[in-house]
């Protein structure tokens, strides 16, 4: 198996675990009365990271690796796990909100409003260029950033209305 195999399937893998993990803490978010907004955009988001995933795998599974960029990329991890440790059962992968729980301002939140998206930007540039896919980098990177301009703007009024009480 090639470096660049192992390193799709780990990440395969994280992906998975964290699915499993988000609908964990979604299940818990709403029996405690949060709700989720933007539900009609979420299969949009799923879509651009299951296809940036395949399509690192058809093109990528047997890349000679760029140590730079795959250095990159584990950078991000650790900020990614520091994200989750932070946010804890809050973290999800849909936008869940939670009337009144005020919003959460420490760990990576002190310095970036949306630290995550900052994670998955860098994550969907880093990997394609350490397998030396830099149009995969770019496509995908021009398509995350068209749905985070809708998941944004949705998830940062449902925080501000959730601060405020407002469902």
């Amino acid at each position: 198996m090639s470096l660049a195999a192992i390193i799709l399937s780990l990440v395969t893998l994280q992906r998975l675990g964290e699915l499993v993990l988000a609908r964990r803490n979604t299940a818990k978010l709403l029996a405690r009365g949060a709700i989720e907004i933007g539900a009609q955009h979420y299969p949009l988001i799923v879509s651009m990271h299951a296809g940036w995933l395949i399509t690192l795998w058809i093109w990528g599974f047997d890349a000679r690796v760029n140590l730079a960029a795959l250095a990159v990329f584990i950078l991000l991890q650790g900020l990614r796990v520091w994200i989750l440790a932070t946010l804890g059962e809050r973290w999800t992968t849909r936008i869940i909100v939670l009337s009144g729980a005020p919003l959460v301002t420490s760990g990576p939140y002190r310095y970036v409003a949306h630290p995550n998206y900052v994670v998955v930007a860098g994550e969907i540039a880093a990997l394609p260029l350490a397998l030396h896919l830099p149009w995969i980098a770019l496509i995908f990177s021009i398509l995350n950033a068209a749905a985070l301009a809708i998941r944004i703007r949705a998830e940062s009024r449902a925080l501000a209305s959730a601060a405020h009480g407002i469902s």
